[in-house]
């Protein structure tokens, strides 16, 4: 199924909220960039192709917002990147069911659609594009913290598989803004308060971390086969005394998401993310040493 950039994301939002939001509390679709990405501007209105709530062929970076009922709010905005192997995105699973989640729990969600660069024929490069979106996406919540009910200072990311590769390499690359630069977005800081990796893949990850990198909450189960990502980063966290919480499983494999594993300590393990985030960054935030 082709759709315009927009109507994809909307396509897969009310097809999976049709129950439990109204038509006119739809979720914000937010363009990362009104005119288009940065050089490919003529692609902003490409078709996307949507299947089995997985979004390819993406051109027009956006990020969909989830907010909490103001009584819930915490303040604390967080940024979720789906996976899909960086050639399709998992908008579904990966994005809207933990945006919703999360949401519900009191934190202002925001889910990045970010371009492919393993899809077939794009010409898109993890280290260039996708670092790019994932700043521009921290820095555009940034922008509008006070509109979400949020604070600036407390926006995070939060990554399953493939996105944890683009929530890692945006908490580890320099994120200051540039002063100079003629959208004011693009003069804040483009670094996360806080990560979440859940699942991750390798990509993204230095051989030391960098100074500033922010604290971090790792999940995987002990038969991924990236569950030596984790273990790396467990010892780099070590070495760098920077705050960090792990949890191996088990069992569980890959792309097990969020409440719908069969384990019962899978289906609980949302609840840990929770725990973390109102120890580190809600009740008790700490800054990275």
């Amino acid at each position: 199924m082709r759709l315009h950039p927009v109507l994809a994301t909307v396509t897969l939002l009310t097809a999976f909220t049709a129950s439990r939001l109204a038509a006119a509390d739809e979720p914000r679709v937010l363009p990362l960039w009104e005119a288009g990405a940065p050089g490919f501007e003529s692609r902003r209105d490409e078709p996307e192709v949507v299947e089995k709530g997985s979004i390819t062929n993406i051109h027009f970076p956006t990020l969909t917002v989830f907010l909490p009922e103001p009584a819930k709010a915490t303040g604390v905005g967080i940024i979720v990147a789906p996976g899909g192997g960086l050639a399709k995105l998992g908008f579904q699973g990966g994005g809207v069911e933990p945006a919703m989640f999360l949401a519900e729990h009191g934190f202002a969600a925001f889910v990045l659609k970010y371009r492919l660069p393993r899809e077939p024929g794009v010409p898109y490069k993890f280290e260039e594009h996708s670092l790019q979106d994932g700043q521009r996406a921290m820095r555009l919540v940034r922008s509008k913290a006070d509109e979400f009910g949020i604070r600036a200072d407390r926006v995070g990311m939060l990554g399953f598989s493939a996105g944890g590769e683009v929530v890692s390499i945006t908490s580890y690359r320099p994120g200051a803004g540039d002063p100079a630069a003629p959208d004011p977005v693009d003069r804040l800081d483009a670094r996360p308060a806080f990560q979440m990796l859940v699942y991750p893949g390798p990509l993204g990850i230095p051989s030391r971390l960098p100074p500033g990198s922010p604290p971090a909450f790792l999940l995987i189960a002990a038969d991924d086969a990236h569950t030596s990502v984790i273990i790396n980063l467990m010892n780099l966290f070590r070495e760098s005394d920077i705050d960090y919480e792990a949890h191996v499983y088990a069992r569980g494999g890959h792309g097990f998401g969020i409440g719908k594993a069969q384990r019962r300590s899978l289906q609980r393990w949302p609840e840990r993310m929770l725990d973390w985030l109102h120890d580190e960054v809600v009740d008790e935030p700490r800054k990275s040493k």
